[in-house]
């Protein structure tokens, strides 16, 4: 966490009003899928990818020791030189990272990448396939591409190579009517069709439905704490809170067109029910003028901070109690953001190519590390975004779940989610927290740093090839800003209630004029997190 300036301190809870500053629509937003205009310095093959990653770890060669040293050049001073005796995986780097951007200009970003017997995992020798020239590689993949096309064609009537103004399967690779969207039947390979068919929407929360691809705001007639619980755990959550009304004046006009409710009919809710495909979902006029509004999860609250913070960037106990560190082989490597008693966010480049569960572990409640004794959790899964790929700005996203569900406290609490259509203006000030060096190519914290940014408009960030996937934040004049070390970390706004806008991405340098931070937009992401949530709190049925 760079910080050349110190904070002028901070209240308890410090007000930010906010709106998004990055335009984005919703189909955009519901399929996750914006290419950014990069190219790598060698020639890679295009692979089709799955919108969730379950890595195994590369394993090293029966019989082969991993080196000593790493080239002292590119080792992060946080990594120790030598290996542990007990490694099974190779130890993560920093690595200064080469980007293309559409204007065919290259910048230097620092980005957490694994090497494996000191090489990067861009290098040309396969690390899963015997070694094959680089010329004949490329033939393969050409052939192979050349017969993928000519299946396709060879479809005829088949699935089409477009889906504009359609929704695209990714796990079945087809493009279904948006009206199939919600509507109770699976047409998706693995069903993502009827994932997503719920929200809550605007600074309020207000409940809304989609049904046969038609978002709509639910009337608060015949509303029932049984269906709130249904509506939460559609969401990824495994907790309820309560439901309550407001009226629909209160609502922000873009949720106020269409509405509608659930009959009464229904005495026992199934633990498979699910509120979209309800036979008893109907239109109305909503007579009571209220709308229902949810809360599934105690979240965005600091109980544990007992006193006020007068200055300085180094955090107190109790201040981001949503604040984690993630270790890979029992060394810290990124932060992340705990959003509910077992679920974190973090960035895909803190993960990507080594996201073996059993290699990570998740510490909470810490202000400083390493702390002997601290109580390491274990880690049950790793998703990451099927379309990151780590010389791209896009898809920089990652959820970690836990094996075993916390204990909430003062000094362990999650941070909220933003709500769909929820904006956070430009020039609102937010808070960055983390354990990363304090100046470039400098050692990662000891204690966890924090500091106060402005979010910043696309135009104000100018940075080239961003996409509404990216948040920047920080001052164009130098000074506060994330870090090696800092990845994954929380972009955290609050007023009453603290919402996390970002996960800390890269940056060009820690604390050098007009290089912002920038985030992975997690307004943008929002319908990603909760699809994966969804699916795995479906499992547990």
């Amino acid at each position: 966490m760079s910080s050349l300036e110190k904070n002028s301190g901070e209240a308890e809870e410090p007000a930010t009003e906010a709106e998004n500053a990055v335009d984005k629509t919703e189909e955009d937003a519901e399929s996750g899928h914006v290419e950014a205009e990069t190219e790598s310095e060698e020639d890679l093959p295009t692979i089709e990818t799955p919108t969730i990653f379950n890595v195994s770890p590369f394993s090293t060669p029966k019989g082969s020791r991993p080196p000593h040293h790493l080239d002292p050049n590119t080792q992060h001073p946080n990594v120790p030189v030598g290996w542990p005796d007990n490694a099974s995986a190779p130890l993560p780097i920093y690595k200064i990272h080469s980007i293309q951007t559409p204007h065919s200009s290259r910048m230097s970003i620092i980005k957490v990448q694994p090497f494996i017997h000191g090489e990067d995992l861009s290098d040309s020798t396969s690390l899963c396939w015997p070694y094959i020239p680089r010329r004949l590689l490329a033939l393969l993949i050409t052939i192979c591409v050349l017969i993928v096309v000519s299946v396709i064609l060879a479809i005829g009537l088949g699935v089409g190579l477009s889906c504009s103004g359609k929704f695209h399967c990714v796990s079945s690779a087809q493009c279904i009517r948006t009206s199939a969207l919600c509507d109770g039947v699976k047409d998706c390979g693995q069903g993502e069709d009827e994932l997503n068919c719920v929200r809550l929407s605007g600074k309020r929360s207000v409940l809304q439905i989609r049904s046969k691809g038609v978002w709509s705001s639910v009337c608060w007639e015949s509303w029932t704490s049984s269906l709130g619980f249904s509506v939460c755990k559609q969401l990824g959550y495994n907790s309820y809170v309560n439901s309550s009304s407001i009226p629909l004046s209160f609502v922000e006009s873009a949720f106020q067109k269409k509405l509608v409710t659930l009959s009464p009919g229904f005495s026992t809710l199934r633990p498979t029910f699910k509120v979209h495909n309800s036979s008893y979902l109907r239109k109305v006029q909503c007579r009571s003028g209220l709308v229902t509004v949810l809360k599934c999860i105690e979240c965005g609250t600091r109980p544990g901070l007992k006193s006020r913070i007068v200055g300085g960037n180094v955090s107190v106990p109790g201040q981001y109690p949503w604040q984690v560190s993630l270790q890979y082989q029992n060394q810290y490597l990124c932060g992340g953001s705990l959003i509910t008693n077992q679920w974190i966010v973090t960035a895909a480049h803190c993960v990507y190519g080594f996201a073996n569960p059993a290699l990570w572990s998740v510490r909470v409640g810490l202000i400083d590390q390493p702390v002997s004794g601290a109580s390491d959790l274990s880690v049950s899964k790793i998703l990451y975004h099927g379309l990151y790929h780590p010389e791209r700005y896009d898809y920089d996203i990652a959820v970690i779940k836990l094996t075993q569900t916390l204990t909430i406290s003062g000094q362990v609490q999650p941070i909220c989610l933003p709500n769909y259509g929820e904006g956070f203006t430009p020039g609102s000030m937010c808070w960055i927290s983390g354990w990363g060096a304090t100046q470039s190519g400098g050692e990662v914290s000891v204690s966890l740093h924090s500091a106060q940014v402005p979010l910043l408009s696309t135009r104000q960030c100018g940075r080239a090839g961003l996409s509404p996937w990216n948040i920047c934040a920080g001052y164009l004049k130098g000074g506060a800003n994330t870090c090696q070390g800092d990845s994954g970390g929380p972009l955290a706004c609050g007023d009453s209630v603290w919402k996390l806008v970002g996960a800390a991405g890269w940056s060009q340098g820690c604390e050098k004029p007009n290089n912002p931070g920038v985030y992975t937009s997690i307004s943008y992401a929002l319908p990603w997190i909760h699809q994966n949530l969804e699916k795995e709190e479906e499992q547990t049925v």
